[in-house]
């Protein structure tokens, strides 16, 4: 299997979330890459401009520009909504191997939990939040994203966020309204070894919802991790997971 990975951060994020997994993936002799999406982490502060009327479709091109780049077919990692993009990108025959953290609901995938629909009822009392930038919420986030992480650590992880696209939430939690399908995967597609992994605590992405990702990929390992949230590559024992993938992608196959 290739010695690059390519991670792809979620909502609001930047490729700093990964640095607990860069770490033990640079020592297990890994490649590391680990992308800002446009308006994302050092961009951030340009966002209000560079995410007026992004949408998954221009995300996706701008990673799939990257991985082909690359002299081989990387291993791709993807959280939240990133795990989304590396789906469709898998179904491109751009992965080596996909790892799908605290995967997002691809089209097709009805929110099961409450929670999960709060946050679609939230999205929609916004208005027309699909054409504009929406800034996050400590709040929010505190009970949504941060929930597992140190009290102490809430704050200074927050104060990394930056804004995300309304188009693409839009596309992502209400995709039974997107008429351009731009978070469909066509699973059918995807040949290579695939590894689901979500929290059972997580508040945005259910297990439920992890569970329905994970049974579009018959051969799929699916791993429930317990006291983990939706931010469980940041949270206490994300090194413990870390290692733990590194050995799933050093398997023979």
């Amino acid at each position: 299997m290739g010695k690059d990975i390519v991670m792809v951060h979620g909502a609001n994020c930047g490729g700093w979330c990964f640095d607990t997994f860069r770490q033990v993936f640079e020592a297990r002799g890994l490649t590391c890459h680990a992308p800002d999406l446009i308006g994302h982490g050092r961009d951030k502060g340009d966002a209000n401009a560079s995410l007026a009327g992004v949408g998954m479709a221009d995300y996706r091109a701008q990673v799939a520009a990257f991985v082909e780049s690359l002299p081989e077919r990387p291993v791709l990692l993807g959280h939240s909504m990133g795990a989304v993009l590396a789906q469709q990108l898998a179904a491109q025959g751009l992965a080596e191997a996909l790892i799908l953290a605290s995967p997002g609901p691809r089209a097709g995938i009805v929110p099961p939990t409450g929670p999960e629909k709060q946050l679609g009822q939230d999205l929609i009392s916004l208005g027309a939040f699909w054409t504009r930038v929406i800034d996050p919420n400590f709040d929010l986030a505190c009970i949504y994203t941060l929930n597992l992480l140190p009290k102490d650590e809430q704050r200074s992880v927050f104060d990394k966020f930056g804004p995300e696209s309304g188009r693409a939430l839009f596309e992502l939690f209400l995709w039974m309204f997107d008429q351009t399908g731009a978070t469909a995967v066509d699973t059918s597609a995807v040949r290579c070894p695939v590894l689901c992994l979500s929290g059972t605590e997580d508040r945005i992405v259910s297990l439920e919802t992890a569970r329905e990702t994970a049974s579009g990929y018959p051969q799929a390992e699916a791993w429930e991790l317990e006291d983990h949230a939706h931010l469980l590559l940041l949270e206490p024992g994300a090194e413990k997971i870390a290692y733990r993938i590194a050995d799933w992608i050093a398997k023979d196959r």
